[in-house]
């Protein structure tokens, strides 16, 4: 096994519920309250932060743009929010 994996088990109830152990909880940055979101590949599942999935999704479909916008330097990215802004201001 790898030095970052660890094995941990909890019980189904009636209803299909599963408490997630609290190292488990930790290590997916999870509390009460907060989403997570089932990716099943196979006979396997792998669960995961909902927001961190989320932002992950947008990284993916986001690859690539600013290359294709024209932005392809630090200095660029500023000259188009100097634009955006000022675009704001005299709207």
């Amino acid at each position: 096994m790898l030095a970052n994996t660890f094995v941990d088990n909890a019980k189904v109830m009636a209803k299909g519920q599963v408490t997630i152990p609290k190292d488990i909880r930790e290590v997916l940055g999870v509390a009460s309250g907060d989403r997570i979101t089932f990716i099943v590949e196979g006979n396997t599942v792998r669960i995961i932060n909902s927001a961190v999935y989320a932002m992950q999704v947008l990284q993916k479909e986001m690859a690539g743009e600013a290359e294709r916008a024209g932005l392809t330097s630090d200095d660029d990215v500023m000259a188009l929010v100097k634009e955006l802004r000022n675009e704001d201001e005299n709207a």
